[in-house]
């Protein structure tokens, strides 16, 4: 019976041992830790996983772009040297989260996956445009949200799960509450100006406007009970 129990809790420390190896291969952090680490890696890779479009709007300095729902990630990424650190991002974390798990599978011992996306970065891009305004002006903003009636406007974005999932009952609320409640739809990526202007860094988001102020906002997923509720 003695034996019995050594034998288990050496299994049980061993099992504790290769899921701490484990977790050591995909590393996910803040934008200091992922920016730091970048610096003192030498040739460092670094991965957009967004598509061609998002990546051409604006990217990390020395990124390279391998579309995470493109065709030939698998390929692409096998060009990389597996043995040295690699790090990639997309917009909100999402897909680079996903992309992290593939190229553990594909034999990558050290990878960073920046948290929150390049909408939590904080230091250098390069930009197709500094000065190009992309989207809804301010001004035009302004109109939208002022009103006599309670105005919801909805940030998303096509290839942001939780946007998608939420989609629906936005879509049937506007029809509902038509005359009565304002709900407008806005493509994140379509009105990136917007976005940096409001310092919103994560989607899907939900912002309630009474008399043109601000009354509520709500990061990430949100039931179409909880915004029932909220109305």
């Amino acid at each position: 019976m003695k034996t019995k129990i050594v034998s288990l809790v050496a299994m049980l420390f061993l099992l504790i041992g290769c899921q701490k190896e484990n977790s050591k291969e995909i590393q996910t952090v803040d934008s200091k830790v992922f920016e730091d680490k970048l610096k003192v890696t030498e040739n460092p890779q670094l991965i957009d996983v967004r598509t061609p479009e998002e990546f051409s709007v604006e990217h990390l300095k020395n990124a390279a772009n391998i579309n995470w729902n493109g065709n030939s990630f698998v390929t692409d990424a096998g060009k990389y040297d597996k043995s040295k650190p690699v790090f990639v991002y997309c917009k909100a974390g999402g897909r680079s989260s996903e992309a992290a798990a593939k190229l553990k599978e594909l034999g990558f011992k050290e990878i960073y996956n920046l948290d929150g996306g390049i909408m939590k970065w904080t230091g250098e891009k390069t930009s197709a445009s500094n000065t190009e305004r992309i989207g809804i002006t301010a001004a035009d903003y302004d109109k939208l949200i002022h009103s006599d009636k309670k105005v919801v406007v909805n940030f998303y974005a096509e290839w942001c799960g939780p946007c998608k999932k939420m989609a629906p009952y936005l879509l049937q609320m506007q029809e509902e509450f038509k005359g009565k409640i304002k709900i407008e739809r806005l493509d994140a990526d379509a009105n990136k100006s917007m976005i940096d202007e409001m310092k919103i860094n994560g989607l899907p988001v939900i912002l309630i406007y009474e008399n043109g102020k601000e009354v509520w906002r709500h990061l990430g997923y949100l039931s179409e009970e909880d915004l029932r509720k909220k109305l």
